[in-house]
């Protein structure tokens, strides 16, 4: 009542009555009102402002940014938008076009810098080259190699890791493969030792590791600054740029070299429908996997239905390569009568567990 007879001016009729003091606004209000308002970034110098409508200050930032960075962010806009359109490439044999700026000289010589690292940190578990498994892989390898004309160049080299926990294998760009013994008994024979050796190939023929590296260019940056407008971080960003861009591109790589992989060993005569007990196997012995949402492999699940929409193209693939009856006599002749050994060779030809220069008198293979 007070307030609306101070706003109809009543009170100055009453001269000897005492007016009612107005109320200051609190430290908190004062705060909020501050908070929401005009900012202008030099004061006094020009009509740019940003107007501070929300709470939430990452909008704020950007806002800020926006209205005063406009014209870079754009300049850098069309210009990375060139650069990712020109270096766009289709991938040997599937054909999926994917943006890379590094050559497969660059790639290599990049990823190459770690070996003679990796050598050293595997120092002493490295099996001799006369051992049995590191014939058998060599002579896997050596059958596949024909089938990657890409690859031809490379120096290649084959080192089995004794370590029976180790489920994995790899093979570095430039040509450099090391199996881990705890894969073996997964595989079972060669059929299966083929399919893991050619997806690791495959990594290499489609060149995903300078993808990858190219992919960075954008993915930093833009890390980097999502860290800092929004006020988190930089590994909350980054976990988030994973589970959004890169584990599904990662994924996509792992799906693409399965059916490379599986072309590649049927071109070079391995029974591509091993694949499917292969991973069924792998199935049973990782079993506490995380999801595939999380994971940067697809789910055994899917790499078995992709795997059997693939087998017909596989199968052909098979049979144009001569690798039907015949060609599975033809095999068994060459080995039986030609050089004999643990897996029909007394030894790799081109395949030798390479040594680093500080190696060349130890007893390590």
């Amino acid at each position: 009542m007070a307030a609306r007879l101070a706003r109809s001016g009543f009170w100055c009729h009453l001269p000897n009555y005492p007016r009612p003091i107005p109320r200051q606004p609190s430290p908190i209000q004062t705060l909020r009102l501050n908070r929401f308002a005009s900012y202008q970034r030099f004061p006094g110098r020009g009509p740019q402002q940003t107007q501070y409508r929300t709470r939430f200050r990452p909008i704020n930032r950007v806002q800020y940014v926006w209205n005063n960075y406009r014209r870079q962010i754009a300049t850098v806009g069309v210009g990375s938008g060139v650069v990712y359109v020109y270096n766009l490439e289709p991938v040997p044999i599937t054909g999926r076009r994917r943006f890379n700026i590094l050559s497969a000289k660059t790639e290599k010589s990049i990823m190459e810098g770690g070996y003679p690292l990796l050598l050293e940190e595997l120092k002493g578990k490295i099996l001799p080259a006369e051992h049995p498994y590191t014939r058998m892989v060599a002579n896997v390898v050596e059958r596949l190699l024909p089938a990657v004309k890409e690859l031809a160049g490379d120096e290649w080299r084959v080192h089995v890791i004794n370590d029976p926990k180790q489920m994995n294998a790899f093979v570095m760009p430039g040509g450099k493969v090391f199996v881990f013994t705890g894969l073996l008994p997964i595989c079972e024979d060669e059929d299966g030792l083929a399919v893991v050796l050619g997806h690791e190939i495959a990594h290499n023929v489609a060149h995903h590791a300078a993808e990858r590296l190219s992919r960075s260019i954008f993915t930093w940056p833009f890390i980097a600054a999502a860290s800092i407008i929004l006020d988190v971080s930089g590994g909350t960003v980054q976990f988030i740029t994973d589970l959004i861009f890169s584990l599904p591109n990662s994924r996509t790589h792992e799906a693409e070299a399965d059916h490379i992989g599986l072309l590649m060993m049927a071109q070079s005569c391995y029974n591509p429908e091993a694949a499917i007990p292969f991973w069924e196997r792998m199935k049973e012995a990782q079993k506490g996997a995380p999801p595939q949402f999380l994971s940067t492999h697809p789910s055994d699940y899917s790499r078995i239905k992709a795997i059997t929409e693939w087998l017909p193209e596989a199968k052909d693939k098979y049979q144009e390569s001569g690798c039907g009856l015949t060609g599975g006599y033809a095999r068994k002749f060459s080995q039986a009568f030609g050089k004999q050994g643990v897996m029909g060779r007394k030894q790799p030809v081109i395949f030798q567990p390479a040594r680093s220069p500080q190696q060349e008198d130890d007893d390590l293979w």
